[in-house]
């Protein structure tokens, strides 16, 4: 499957068949693909909860991938550790969970039921304090891994100016984290351009990410954006054959 364009796709394996993990890794490595997509979630920060520490540990064994870890959990401070001693290349973390002392969503107003529904993510409109974040980052760095910032599709792209500089990749939130197969948020496209044109006006060669939604007929247009990552699960491990809903979307975007 030749990469003309250099964008990656990255499976998201929270679509994929838990009772079958490591058949879905097994089949989607014969696409040559160089990452994959771990989405860690813990029941609080989104209405879900996935996996943990020994499945990255177990995915690390089984596969020659580089593991792409996002955390959407409350408190990565103190589980980070957890997931570099696991053996993730790349560990993203939101700036909602980790960079602001005041958050508003929807649980504010209907704690018990939006918790627990979806359609709903934690938003941030102003940063109090960076230095929580920016500490963050740099123990990503510190320990020899790649360090991300995702943000939420409420939260504005400019909120991340401060930590470009730590920043090897940053993900946008094109559908409310927390469930899979969800419909692409149009308002994506515009905080990618954003962070594509103000990372290339900086000089900096930071990977530009993008999660939710991704098909053949969104692909295009995020490329478009400035994206050249994209995380896409429901497309690929949705699929009656995964490795060709894979090849289905390489010429999606090899042909925009």
């Amino acid at each position: 499957m030749p990469n003309p364009s250099g964008v990656q796709i990255v499976p998201s394996l929270l679509s994929a068949d838990f009772m079958n993990l490591q058949r879905d890794v097994r089949l989607i490595e014969h696409g040559e693909l160089e990452w994959l997509h771990v989405d860690v979630m813990d029941g609080h920060f989104v209405p879900n909860m996935t996996v943990g520490p020994p499945v990255v540990r177990a995915l690390k064994r089984i596969s020659s991938l580089s593991l792409d870890v996002h955390l959407m959990i409350d408190n990565p401070a103190e589980q980070l550790d957890w997931y570099l001693e696991a053996g993730a290349d790349l560990v993203c973390v939101h700036l909602e969970s980790a960079g602001s002392s005041e958050r508003t969503d929807a649980r504010a107003a209907r704690p018990a039921r939006a918790a627990r529904a979806a359609g709903f993510s934690v938003s941030v409109t102003e940063l109090y304090d960076p230095e929580p974040l920016a500490g963050l980052l740099g123990r990503i760095r510190a320990a020899g891994r790649l360090a991300g910032l995702a943000l939420n599709p409420g939260t504005p792209a400019e909120l991340a100016l401060p930590f470009f500089n730590q920043l090897d990749l940053l993900l946008v939130m094109s559908v409310h984290p927390g469930f899979g197969g969800q419909t692409f948020i149009e308002t994506a496209l515009e905080k990618l351009r954003f962070v594509s044109r103000t990372a290339a006006a900086q000089g900096l060669e930071m990977m530009v990410e993008v999660d939710g939604g991704i098909n053949a007929a969104t692909a295009p247009q995020v490329v478009a954006a400035g994206a050249n990552m994209l995380v896409a699960g429901n497309a690929i491990f949705g699929a009656a054959n995964p490795l060709a809903a894979l090849a289905g979307l390489r010429a999606a975007i090899d042909g925009q």
